[in-house]
């Protein structure tokens, strides 16, 4: 079902549900229930009614093809040029008081005019025994149908209209705003509303009393209250309706906003469709900016964030030219293995910030031991073995945000080796966290294939081999397995994407 043809059945069942409550269910209880009428005369009352909403249908249908045409140019004819989609936007937020219009208009007047005259002709005639007086009530009565039926068609409308926006958001980018002049102030909504909810039922009650005591028949107690308890159940019915309806237009939107304020509490930055035609329009366009301008500081915020990992590899770098881009290749190595596992993006995300930043903690290190291009002594060596413990100290003293605390572990453990016998903490196994397991293999690789000053780094094949040897020793066998399945299925292009990375 498309979307226009959603919209028209929900209106028809809209229109069926308001009119069976308002014209053939108080008007119905309104004039059998209180009229004392003969057989001939109810079938000849029915007759009326059935003729008059005939004429009805037609006029308000009319009117009603003339109000959705401009929405059914864009949802039907698919005329998707901005002018028309910008009429049809605003047609769709005065649906509901169009409706008002066509049943305070067509459909009051359809019913009424030809009802009445007809039954002026029948009370003429003598073919119904009423005074003529009871056609004049009958006025004060349809008036007061039809504004009960033109509220509950309006919210009714409202709700229907909010879906189709809803839906027509999530297809297409709808960036208009409406009008202050085209909006339904929340004021006059809760004005009308509340007085019919207080003066519909006394007058209605009142009507219906004036005709019941002009037939001059003289009722007992019983016979009154009888007569008079369904009419309050009716009215009262009537009233809840209407309470109800403009209690879930108020609802709707505050809860709406209400789930958002917790999504954004969570982190979630969604918009809000802004489906609305009274304050509420502005209030949700509020919320919009809100979290725009939330997105545009996160997004300025993960800017300085990168800036301040990249800066940090850059300074390391720059301590020794001859290791100058070995962070960057280490996080490329391992965002690759990480993809290959089919990790999700988040976790990557941290992986790579953590392999940038692996041996942040060198800078602790003295230039004397950290560029010393001969062997290291037992001493200089044991003084290198302290820069993971170095880094994850320096990172704690930065006070990382909660959502990077992850990315310490690998930091501290890179060096770790899977039997155990690596440092600082002589971690062994699944102990050993995860991106230390990982950025232990990339960064390995990286080691044993880049030039030194005192070395030239090894062929590819020859680190690979040491690796496939290394397995369940070195590294852990599962991703060192999946580093050299990787190089295997790419031909050694991961090689080339770590220096694109760079």
């Amino acid at each position: 079902m498309t979307t226009f043809q959603s919209f028209q059945r929900s209106m028809f069942l809209n229109y069926v549900f308001g009119s069976l409550i308002a014209v053939f269910g108080v008007g119905s209880l309104f004039i059998f229930h209180t009229l004392t009428l003969t057989l001939n005369e109810i079938v000849l009352l029915i007759l009326i009614m059935v003729g008059s909403v005939g004429i009805m249908g037609v006029l308000e249908l009319r009117s009603y093809f003339r109000h959705v045409e401009p929405i059914k140019k864009w949802l039907v004819g698919e005329q998707t040029d901005r002018d028309t989609v910008h009429r049809a936007y605003i047609q769709l937020h005065r649906f509901p008081m169009l409706t008002v219009k066509r049943i305070l208009g067509p459909h009051l007047f359809g019913l009424s005019v030809p009802a009445s005259l007809v039954a002026y002709v029948c009370i003429e005639r003598s073919w119904i025994d009423l005074p003529l007086i009871y056609i004049v009530y009958a006025w004060a009565g349809a008036i007061l149908i039809a504004i009960m039926h033109a509220l509950i068609e309006f919210y009714l409308t409202a709700r229907t209209v909010q879906h189709v926006l809803r839906t027509l958001h999530s297809s297409y980018s709808l960036s208009f705003s409406l009008p202050p002049t085209e909006q339904v102030s929340m004021k006059g909504k809760l004005l009308a509303s509340t007085l019919f909810t207080a003066l519909f039922p006394v007058l209605l009650f009142v009507l219906a009393s004036q005709v019941r005591l002009s037939e001059g028949r003289v009722y007992t107690q019983q016979q009154y209250w009888s007569w008079a308890s369904v009419i309050v159940a009716a009215i009262t019915c009537i009233a809840l309706v209407s309470a109800l309806l403009l209690f879930r237009n108020m609802e709707s939107p505050i809860l709406e906003l209400e789930h958002s304020f917790q999504a954004v509490s969570k982190g979630e930055f969604r918009e809000v469709d802004n489906v609305y035609s009274d304050e509420f329009s502005s209030l949700v366009t509020g919320f919009n900016d809100m979290v725009k301008g939330i997105k545009v500081r996160d997004h300025r915020n993960e800017a300085l964030l990168e800036s301040f990992f990249t800066v940090f590899a850059a300074t390391l770098d720059a301590r020794d030219p001859y290791t100058a881009g070995h962070s960057e290749r280490v996080a490329a190595y391992s965002v690759q293995i990480a993809t290959y596992a089919g990790w999700e993006e988040d976790q990557i995300d941290l992986l790579r910030k953590s392999a940038l930043l692996h041996d942040i903690g060198k800078i602790g290190v003295r230039d004397a031991v950290l560029l010393k291009e001969g062997r290291l002594t037992a001493e200089e060596f044991s003084i290198i073995q302290q820069h993971p413990a170095i880094g994850e100290r320096i990172l704690k003293q930065v006070q990382l945000p909660a959502e990077l605390h992850p990315i310490l572990p690998g930091v501290r453990h890179h060096h770790e080796r899977y039997d155990g016998k690596g440092y600082p903490d002589q971690l062994s196994g699944e102990d050993i966290p995860i991106f230390g397991r990982i950025m232990a293999v990339a960064d390995a690789y990286d080691a044993m294939t880049s030039d030194r000053p005192y070395r030239k780094g090894m062929p590819i094949d020859k680190a690979l081999r040491i690796i496939e040897e290394g397995k369940g020793t070195q590294w852990d066998p599962y991703f060192a397995e999946l580093f050299l399945e990787l190089m295997t299925v790419t031909s050694y292009s991961v090689k080339e994407s770590a220096a694109g990375f760079e």
